[in-house]
């Protein structure tokens, strides 16, 4: 299925994203679980209302703990309640390396099955870094997310459309056309960059590769980091009665909260969590992890499927940077240029690192090829 059938709209949210150094990950744990999970999920409302699950509290919202740092996503007003409350009772030090963004995020939500994950991300990324557009990409085992600054929100619209993507103004969404359209004055979009755009994706390439050369920025790998990525089970998805899948579900989310609690207290190595109100929530995380769960049929998709994580260690690099994700996306993906048969891939962007998921048989292939890429790099 063409990457033209994608639904891709604006979640109707302004959001914060606060990085938390690991060393300081137990002072923020409180605050993560209350984030998670208030006393009032599964009751009633004061007038009478059916409950909101747990789940489906947050517009968006994104958890995540990697080898280099904790990440959240999260609404302003969270970030203002939950953690500013935490980092100012820090001392000096502690509190300096805490941050939150000042400026407020948007998220654009991509459903539809599209094309494999890898070359998704580089479609849709690709005329937002041609724009100069600073991004973070979530892959989810049910969508994809792109986290920009609401300034640029405009600017997105008109790379998307110039894209060939057309915007849908009466339902807020554009859907995907003529994806092969590509726009030749991509840097007229809003206020431009520094330096001029890259013209094309093999330009983004060298132009990214060289960037994170200079930043002694490397790709690391942990082999011993082993995810899998699954979700929570859709209401009804057993097929049994409306009464019998209602019990059901509500065993299922009671295991799936459960779970997450055990995972979050023990700290772990790498969990990634992304919750919306329209969706199950979605799960990136330690094949180790999964036992915590409990039955297997608490968790959507397929545990054998290993992923190794590849870790772009950002610290070094402003906020604002663009076309990392869309760089390294091309190194893998390719562009049609002779580079060997694509890899499957998926991203994960957090505060101050970019992950990339590959599968353990494609390891020796990404690692070449994203090295490559660097040494390369002029």
């Amino acid at each position: 299925m063409p990457l033209m059938s994608a639904q891709i709209h604006f979640i109707d949210c302004r959001l914060s994203l606060i990085h938390i150094p690991l060393s300081l990950y137990p002072y923020f744990l409180q605050p993560i679980l209350q984030l998670l999970f208030s006393p009032d999920d599964g009751r009633p409302g004061d007038d009478g209302a059916e409950p909101v699950s747990w789940t489906a509290r947050h517009p968006f919202l994104n958890i995540s703990v990697t080898p280099i740092e904790c990440s959240v996503v999260c609404s302003k007003e969270d970030a203002r309640d939950l953690f500013e409350p935490i980092i100012a009772a820090l001392g000096g030090a502690a509190r300096e390396g805490v941050s939150i963004t000042t400026e407020d995020y948007v998220v654009v939500q991509v459903d539809g099955e599209g094309l494999d994950a890898g070359q998704r991300v580089l479609e849709l990324t690709s005329p937002l870094a041609l724009a100069g557009i600073s991004i973070f990409f979530i892959t989810t085992y049910f969508s994809d997310y792109i986290l920009v600054p609401s300034k640029s929100q405009g600017q997105v619209v008109g790379a998307l459309e110039r894209r060939g993507f057309v915007f849908e103004r009466h339902a807020d969404a554009f859907v995907g056309q003529s994806h092969h359209q590509r726009s030749t004055s991509s840097g007229s979009v809003g206020v431009p960059p520094q330096s001029p755009p890259p013209t094309n994706v093999g330009e983004l390439q060298k132009r990214t590769s060289a960037l994170l050369e200079r930043r002694n920025v490397f790709p690391q790998v942990d082999r011993d980091v082993r995810l899998v990525q699954c979700a929570g089970r859709k209401e009804g998805s057993s097929g049994s009665s409306l009464s019998s899948s209602s019990a059901a579900q509500g065993a299922n989310e009671a295991r799936l909260h459960l779970g997450l609690v055990k995972c979050l207290v023990g700290q772990p190595r790498f969990l990634s969590l992304t919750l919306t109100d329209t969706e199950p929530a979605s799960l990136l995380l330690e094949e180790r992890l999964l036992g915590r769960f409990g039955p297997d049929e608490v968790l959507l998709g397929s545990k054998e499927d290993i992923l190794v994580p590849i870790t772009l260690d950002l610290r070094g690099l402003p906020l604002e940077s663009t076309g990392i994700v869309c760089g390294v996306a091309g190194r893998l993906v390719g562009t049609g240029e002779g580079e060997g048969a694509a890899m499957e891939m998926s991203y994960l962007s957090t505060a101050m690192a970019g992950t990339v998921m590959v599968g353990e048989h494609e390891l020796a292939r990404a690692i070449a090829a994203l090295r490559g890429g660097q040494n390369g790099a002029s």
